[in-house]
């Protein structure tokens, strides 16, 4: 039977596909923009796995109409399920977690991922998806648990070590973090979610300066990288740069590095509208480059994909003076009244969040500070990382600097 190059056993119509589906594995956990290679052999071979790698791919566009668009390929992986007894478990389930995500439920997702790295430690897919629905949901502990269980079997992978790494520095086990994606590297230099996990660490120790030297270090091996991996480590790199007040430093990221990979993706836009705001808290005049922000985030306001995403839509759209950040605050405001107990995070934490980043992007700091203070607590259920996350805590700070009271 053919293997991946994880070892996995694969079931595939045709043996050529196992290139294509290669490349996927090992571009989800190396972050590398080859992952979408196997979209280019869809159509002509419909095996299970091969289609459930297209409608994760669909899925991590992380737009309103990516359900829509993975569901053709979804069909088409379950249909193989049924005409081919011999697809594995393995596949099966992950076939079943990417049906999961499809129809909203991850919840069950994560479930079948955490039964497939216990049978099946060495599919680091099905682990990258699995610690990608925690993460999005603030569940750290959940995470680092499915990459311990993954060890044992994984050691000899690098990439398998920066996941490993993020899960302890989002679970604030930092000296762990850092032996661990030094271990990444080690065994392969280019290493981005290693790199990542390394900045994560010196950016929480203060480290600001070994930081900006170290990603300047690295930088040289972020070739062929997907644009989210690409543009967010210029991001902590740009993040290091206002630590260290080098302003001129940090916009010329922006502008050069940050903004303009991909303007439609939703990660980007996060990274570009989190940057321009810190910056200007640090009194750094950004010129018209909301402008240009917001004219990717009109397309946005019914969305509500994340509360994490809509968030930083909001904030951008209002601080480009859009009036569709009043759009996306209504269909923010009946999102969470639908959800209601289902999904907490929604009335309880992203509402109170958004009327505060809305009365900030407009001049009202009473309301800001208000409303802010009542998400910060509970913050973590919207996702993200902790230096994610830190930008609300600035901006509440901000507010209550300059809150008449």
């Amino acid at each position: 039977m053919l293997t991946d190059s994880l070892g996995n056993p694969v079931t595939l119509s045709d043996p050529s596909g196992l290139g294509a589906v290669n490349d996927f594995v090992e571009g989800v956990i190396a972050c590398e923009a080859r992952v979408v290679n196997v979209l280019k052999i869809a159509a002509d071979d419909e095996s299970a796995i091969l289609q459930a790698y297209c409608a994760a791919l669909h899925m991590f566009a992380e737009s309103r109409e990516a359900p829509a668009n993975a569901w053709p390929f979804l069909h088409r992986a379950q249909t193989a399920i049924n005409a081919n007894p011999a697809v594995t478990l393995r596949e099966r389930r992950f076939v079943a977690a990417i049906a999961a995500w499809v129809a909203g439920d991850t919840a069950r997702a994560c479930a079948l991922h955490e039964e497939q790295v216990q049978e099946f430690p060495r599919d680091l897919a099905s682990l990258k998806l699995g610690q990608y629905h925690h993460f999005n949901a603030g569940n750290a502990p959940a995470m680092l648990r499915q990459a311990l269980a993954a060890e044992h079997a994984a050691a000899d992978v690098p990439y398998f070590h920066g996941m490993l790494a993020f899960c302890y520095e989002q679970c604030h086990q930092l000296d762990a973090a850092e032996v661990a994606a030094r271990r990444g590297i080690q065994l392969c230099r280019k290493e981005p979610w290693s790199h990542h996990a390394v900045a994560h660490v010196m950016l929480t120790q203060g480290r600001s300066r070994e930081g900006y030297a170290f990603m300047a270090d690295m930088s040289d091996t972020w070739q062929g990288l997907n644009s989210f991996m690409l543009t967010h480590n210029w991001w902590h790199q740009a993040l290091f740069a206002i630590e260290l007040e080098s302003f001129d430093e940090a916009l010329r990221l922006y502008d050069d590095r940050i903004w303009g990979v991909v303007k439609t993706y939703s990660q980007d836009q996060v990274n570009a509208i989190s940057l321009l705001s810190r910056l200007e808290l640090r009194g750094v005049g950004v010129g018209d480059r909301w402008q240009d922000v917001a004219a990717y985030l009109v397309s946005r306001t019914a969305d509500q994909v994340s509360p994490f995403l809509d968030l930083h839509y909001l904030y951008g759209l209002a601080r480009a003076g859009k009036p569709e950040a009043d759009v996306l605050m209504q269909n923010l405001l009946a999102h969470a009244k639908r959800q209601g107990a289902s999904s907490a995070a929604w009335p309880n934490v992203a509402v109170p969040a958004a009327r505060g980043l809305l009365a900030h992007a407009r001049g009202n700091f009473k309301q800001a500070a208000e409303q802010l203070a009542m998400a910060l607590p509970q913050l973590v259920a919207i996702g993200g990382s902790h230096a994610q996350r830190d930008w609300f805590e600035q901006l509440a700070r901000d507010a209550l600097k300059r809150s008449p009271r």
